[in-house]
């Protein structure tokens, strides 16, 4: 059985396991309940009613959320031209071709957190694609980062673009901003995020989509969102 930290179950004396929150109430306990000494990260997870195996079911795709996340990401932009050009001038910090896919390949160098690439440059970059998916960074059109307009896709990311893509359980994992965001601020990114899942709802999904909501912070006990407060 895994035990829980001091501070873990102090905060979870706070929390009702059988209360499903409003946003703003469950927005006003994952901050009473955040047990780093550092500036947690806000984590929501949907659990969808969907079939991940089937192809109209996948989840995936990219948003700016309203407000950011809090966290400021590093990108690394393969391109050639004027999309490079572009891309440097939007503040992406790395920028290349076949020289920096090269580096990743020989040197495991990954000091950045996303690639947008331009689809000229999908091939080459295709050839280290074992290294690249297990770390979370092939790109892709469904999240904006494989793209003709470097210059957008930087300037998203850097105002707080997230991908979501649901797992093999079909459940959704995400962050939603800073525990020292505004309450008002977390909301709003919670429900446009929420909002967005719900308007990509497959239509092979019958019956019930969501089965639940949860919000927590990092190392933080989970708290239930009702899910009949958002809008469908």
């Amino acid at each position: 059985m895994k035990k829980f930290g001091k501070k873990y179950v102090e905060a979870s004396k706070l929390i009702d396991k059988d209360k499903n929150y409003t946003v703003a109430e469950a927005v006003e306990l994952v901050k009473k309940t955040s047990t780093t000494k550092f500036d947690s990260t806000v984590e929501i997870a949907i659990n969808l009613n969907i079939d991940t195996k089937k192809a109209d079911q996948q989840m995936r795709g990219s948003i700016v959320l309203p407000n950011g996340t809090g966290k400021s990401k590093t990108v690394c932009v393969l391109a050639k031209g004027a999309q490079a050009e572009e891309a440097k001038k939007a503040g992406a910090e790395f920028v290349g071709e076949n020289d920096l896919i090269d580096k990743m390949a020989k040197e495991n160098w990954f000091e950045f957190d996303v690639i947008v690439a331009t689809p000229e440059m999908m091939p080459a970059l295709g050839k280290i694609g074992k290294i690249l998916g297990p770390k979370g960074l092939m790109p892709n059109p469904k999240t904006g980062t494989v793209t003709t307009n470097t210059a957008k896709a930087v300037e998203d990311i850097k105002k707080g673009m997230i991908e979501y893509r649901a797992d093999s359980y079909g459940i959704v994992h995400s962050s939603v901003g800073k525990v020292s965001f505004d309450a008002k601020k977390l909301e709003e990114n919670i429900n446009f995020l929420v909002d967005t899942i719900i308007k990509a709802k497959p239509l092979t999904v019958k019956g019930n989509y969501i089965n639940s909501i949860a919000l927590s912070s990092t190392m933080g006990p989970g708290i239930k969102i009702d899910k009949n407060s958002f809008d469908k």
